[in-house]
């Protein structure tokens, strides 16, 4: 390669964005850190600067930028320090960017990412919202800007990963494709006693048995969310009809997802469950290069179980599913929903089982609305928030604690 690739990092002290880091440290003859952002945390996005020597770091909290900056000048580092949202806008759309890693988590993320399809970047999508929200435009950006997009979940990769290329133009019917399988490990309560779930902890909830995660994806893999949301988020990245998609409990998450095809064959991906292999694999697609990730030990897999999920266990993956047949801005309604709830949760407000009752009550009390329009979606998002706020409180208040 004549010369470095230029790459930005949406969410770079969150686990993707160290994930990705370490990656690029390996390879450094090859890629080049060009942009870092965070939201408010300063520290570990100072140390990432001395680390990478970024030309530019953003915060969300423009006060955390304040404070940013005045730590590397004072270190003396010639760092550009941008704030706000119309900073990691601009990070994600700079001229010295072709790879833009977009793995702020929630809808915080969507903006900055609009922005990486709409400057026709690669896109390194670990941002669910971002099609959660608002899929038939996120996609029309894509086309429109000439960016490529590429999914860094496991399971989208892996799905990636055994699709034909040009599966794009000919489609999942010419490709032969009859079905996407997405396994998800069933999180820490799969085998749980129902009714102890109402009184799981967050600390139970952020025990995965297999990843290492942010605490607001692990609480999504214990109710199994994530996976609802990636049933979207597939339905957009691979233009699959909703009944096309489904979901495999998979205990070991040794098989990230699958392709059924048409002759009957079955593709599957397989490796460790650590993100850096989908993160090597998008960085340098076509190519492979090394994720520093160990390599799988088939004489150590004593067995691969399959379960279908069960939706008295995980009701919001039935809310997930129902949210993408309702179409529009229903999928944002839920994702809002959703994050509220968690949060409530992750600060001890609010139950574990009551997430998904959190989530229900938003769905059926805002009406959702044609997705024609960034507008739409966040005033649909403003408003399951306050009904999804206002439930929690009344069940606090309730004394359901």
């Amino acid at each position: 390669m004549s010369e470095q690739v230029g790459v930005a990092i949406l969410g770079s002290t969150g686990s993707i964005g160290v994930s990705t880091l370490d990656v690029l440290r390996h390879h450094t003859d090859r890629f080049r850190v060009v942009a870092l952002t965070a939201n408010r945390d300063v520290e570990n996005l100072f140390q990432q600067c001395l680390t990478h020597k970024p030309l530019f770091a953003a915060m969300a909290d423009p006060r955390a930028a304040e404070r940013l900056q005045d730590r590397l000048r004072i270190d003396g580092r010639p760092v550009e320090v941008l704030a706000g949202m119309a900073g990691l806008e601009q990070v994600a759309a700079l001229p010295e960017v072709d790879h833009v890693m977009a793995a702020i988590v929630g809808a915080a993320g969507l903006l900055p990412t609009l922005a990486a399809a709409q400057a026709g970047k690669r896109i390194l999508l670990a941002n669910k919202e971002a099609l959660v929200m608002a899929g038939p435009l996120f996609m029309a950006a894509v086309r429109q800007g000439g960016a490529e997009l590429l999914p860094i979940d496991s399971e989208h990769n892996a799905i990636f990963q055994c699709l034909p290329s040009g599966f794009v133009t000919r489609g999942l019917d010419g490709a032969g494709v009859r079905r996407i399988l997405l396994t998800g490990s069933g999180g820490p309560f799969r085998l749980a006693p129902l009714d102890q779930l109402p009184d799981a902890t967050p600390e139970q909830a952020c025990a995965h048995p297999n990843w290492r995660m942010g605490r607001k994806i692990s609480v999504d893999s214990a109710t199994m969310m994530n996976k609802g949301l990636e049933v979207i988020e597939a339905r957009w990245l691979f233009d699959a009809r909703p009944e096309r998609i489904e979901v495999v409990v998979h205990p070991q998450s040794v098989i990230h997802s699958m392709v059924e095809y048409d002759d009957g064959s079955v593709l599957a991906q397989m490796g460790n469950p650590d993100m850096r292999i989908p993160i090597a694999h998008a960085l340098a697609w076509p190519r492979r290069i090394s994720s520093g990730t160990a390599f799988l030990d088939f004489s150590q897999l004593a067995r691969l179980e399959f379960q279908t999920p069960d939706f008295d266990r995980f009701p919001c993956l039935r809310l997930a599913r129902a949210a993408l047949l309702q179409g529009g801005t229903a999928p944002a309604i839920l994702n809002a929903a959703n994050e509220v709830a968690v949060q409530a949760f992750l600060e001890r407000q609010l139950r574990f089982t009551d997430i998904a009752a959190t989530v229900e009550h938003a769905l059926t009390r805002v009406s959702g609305h044609p997705v024609d329009a960034l507008a739409t979606i966040f005033e649909d998002d403003t408003l399951a928030r306050s009904a999804a706020s206002e439930w929690i409180a009344t069940r606090a208040a309730g004394g359901v604690r």
